[in-house]
Parts: structure tokens; sequence; C-alpha cells
């Protein structure tokens, strides 16, 4: 176990990251107003960080992230937790004590992944950085109310031993898992510009399949040969290798 003080860098640590990282959601068009939401959970501890509820975007600081348990409650006496966490905060809790191996979860409304979305299709994967990526199409989830953890359970269970680190709620939106809160952000942003580029593909014709086969050899060289170095590859979110830089 560690000590207090490691428990206490690490969760300062996630807090930094964890606010800095919902500056990339913007600077990449994936959400608007105070929509969406990244988490953290906290190394060596049963926890996660999360963002606070309707607070701006250049608003959010480490001192506002709230520190949560892995049933979703408030940590109180800690820096935020005045504040209402995330209404997502029990889908997120749910991913993170159902999927030990998920160190970030992230959500947004981003236009072209939720237009998916809303139609309840899943987005073929016939491009190769979809392949690369995602390792195959990115799936639908089922439709669940927000506030509960009805989300997180199908979350869950799509994502639960599926190379894709991406699902589509129903009629709701993208959420993203990662080896780390930056990971997961990653894939968020992967998300949305498969979901744009394969929908104006099918606006201008047939999309072409690309073979399983194909698939698997991509998915394979990029997660754990691209851009590695030996012994610096690391575990993904499903037993798979992770990120890997492009």
């Amino acid at each position: 176990m560690e000590s207090t003080s490691e428990i206490e860098a690490a969760i300062a640590q996630v807090r930094a990251d964890v606010a800095a990282l919902h500056g990339e959601l913007t600077r990449y068009g994936l959400v608007v107003w105070t929509g969406g939401n990244v988490s953290g959970r906290v190394p060596g501890a049963e926890l996660f960080v999360i963002k606070p509820s309707g607070v701006s975007y250049d608003e959010l600081a480490p001192e506002n992230m709230i520190l949560c348990d892995l049933d979703g409650n408030v940590v109180e006496g800690t820096p935020g937790a005045e504040r209402s966490p995330s209404s997502d905060t029990a889908a997120h809790a749910y991913v993170y004590r159902n999927m030990p191996e998920v160190g970030g979860v992230v959500h947004t409304h981003s236009t072209y992944a939720t237009a998916w979305a809303a139609r309840g299709e899943e987005i073929p994967c016939v491009i190769t950085a979809m392949a690369d990526e995602f390792g195959g199409p990115i799936p639908v989830g089922p439709f669940a109310i927000i506030g509960d953890d009805s989300i997180g359970r199908g979350i869950v269970e799509t994502l639960r031993g599926h190379r894709s680190r991406a699902v589509l709620m129903q009629n709701h939106g993208p959420f993203t898992i990662g080896a780390s809160a930056k990971d997961a952000v990653k894939a968020a942003v992967m998300v949305e510009d498969v979901a744009r580029t394969v929908h104006l593909a099918r606006e201008a014709g047939p999309l072409i399949p690309i073979p399983q086969d194909s698939i698997d050899r991509l998915y394979d060289r990029y997660q754990n040969v691209y851009g590695q170095a030996g012994d610096a590859r690391r575990a993904g979110p499903a037993g798979q290798s992770g990120e890997a830089p492009r």
C-alpha cells in the first residue's frame, strides 16, 4: 500500500492532469458550453477525480476538480467538495469499479459521433486510422438515462472484451476509456475524427470494407510496434497494449 504522502501526491497530479485535459476537449471542438467531462483514476487508491457540474471550461482548475470514491461519493473536506460533481459521475464510477485496467474516462457530445449515436449505428471500420486506433468498428451501447449507473453498465457491457476504447451510447453520445485520462482523451479526439470522415465518405458513395485480417495486422502493428521501444510498451484498457504515438 502506498503511503499517505504518495497518495496525496498522486491526487494532486491527477487533479492537475484532469483540469488541463478538459482544455483538449475545447481545443478539438468536442464540447459546447459546460457539457462533457474527463475523469482520471488515482493510482494506488480507490479514488478518481472528475469535473464539477455546470462550471465553465475556462474556470476549471486543479483545485475545483472533485475527488470521489469508486462508489461516486464526493470525498468531504477535499478541495472542490462544496460543488456538485458531473452528472455522469455514477457512470464513471461504475466503469472504474468494474474495469480496473481503466485509468481514464471521457464523455463528449461531439457532433459527428453523436450523430451516429442518434441513429443507433456503429461506425464501420473502413479507414486504416480506425483499424490502428480502435481495432474494428466503434460499437453502439444501449439507451440509458443520465443520473445513475445505467450508462456505466452500458459502457462496461459493450466494451468489455472489445478492442474499441470508444462506445456510442444510443441517443446520447460517445464515451471513451483509456489506460490514463490522456489516453481516453486521445480516443475521444480520434472517435470524432473517424466519425466525421466515415460520414462524409458514405455521403459520397458506398464504403469499401477493410478485410478483417488486414484490420488485425494494422491494429497489432500500431498497438505493439509503431513508435514503441522494447520494454516501453504498456498494457491498455482491455488487456491489449495501450496508447502509441502517431
